[in-house]
């Protein structure tokens, strides 16, 4: 029986350039191997690589973005997932197939992005200025947020499973922000990982709002160390 076990507070390595792949010497782990990308300092390398790095569909996407700052976070983003995929897999990032795995609602391909075979198994998300993907030989799942703002607690009250609620409840107003924040990325991981996204209920399934995140079954569920202002976390599918 394999044993994977998962530090309370997962650090990502930050994404410089990881080669143009078939070179790059990257393996895939039994995960979750974690890359952290801010947009502002990786902005020039995507811009100069995404004409050969995305597909068709990519950079038509791309272009449909009015504000420029959408733009460029998906830009960084998936050139990012692009080039480590490569890097992992030995094959150009261009020439990389990605999928889309059955919705688990109604069979048909539209579900979470996927490659062919399954042998690496891949999460990305962005926010405002930090993209957070995670790459794993099981189903991964990673979420990556800014600090919510206390409005939002109010408007969104019913993602929280009536424990999540209850323990918020009982924090000084000060500090609901940052939990709130902290059982969202969860959360959210969690659905990734399971492919289903918020096609599913937020507040069927208890990921806890303290610092250690409740145990989920058949999953490892972490925080993940990013800079002040943000929260996000990962989630892994066990053997």
């Amino acid at each position: 029986m394999t044993i994977l076990t998962l530090p309370r507070l997962l650090l990502p390595q930050p994404l410089t350039d990881p080669g143009p792949g078939p070179d790059a010497g990257l393996h895939p782990a039994a995960g979750p191997e974690v890359w952290l990308v801010d947009t502002t300092a990786y902005l020039p390398h995507a811009r100069r690589h995404a004409p050969g790095t995305l597909d068709g569909q990519e950079l038509a996407r791309a272009a449909e973005f009015a504000r420029a700052t959408d733009r460029d976070s998906y830009v960084c983003a998936h050139v990012a997932l692009r080039r480590l995929l490569s890097a992992y897999l030995g094959i150009a990032p261009r020439e990389i197939t990605v999928e889309r795995a059955p919705c688990t609602h109604c069979d048909e391909p539209h579900g979470r992005p996927v490659l062919p075979g399954g042998a690496l198994h891949f999460s990305l998300s962005h926010c405002t200025g930090l993209s957070l993907l995670a790459f794993a030989t099981a189903p991964v799942g990673v979420d990556v947020e800014e600090l919510v703002r206390p409005a939002t607690i109010l408007e969104t009250a019913d993602v929280l499973h009536p424990r999540e609620a209850a323990e918020l409840a009982l924090l000084p107003a000060a500090e609901r922000p940052a939990a709130f924040t902290r059982v969202w990325t969860r959360k959210e991981a969690y659905l990734k990982g399971l492919g289903v996204g918020l096609s599913a209920d937020p507040a069927a399934d208890y990921v806890g709002s303290g610092p250690v995140p409740a145990p989920v079954p058949g999953w490892l569920l972490t925080d993940v160390a990013v800079p002040e202002g943000h929260w996000a976390a990962v989630a892994l599918r066990t053997p």
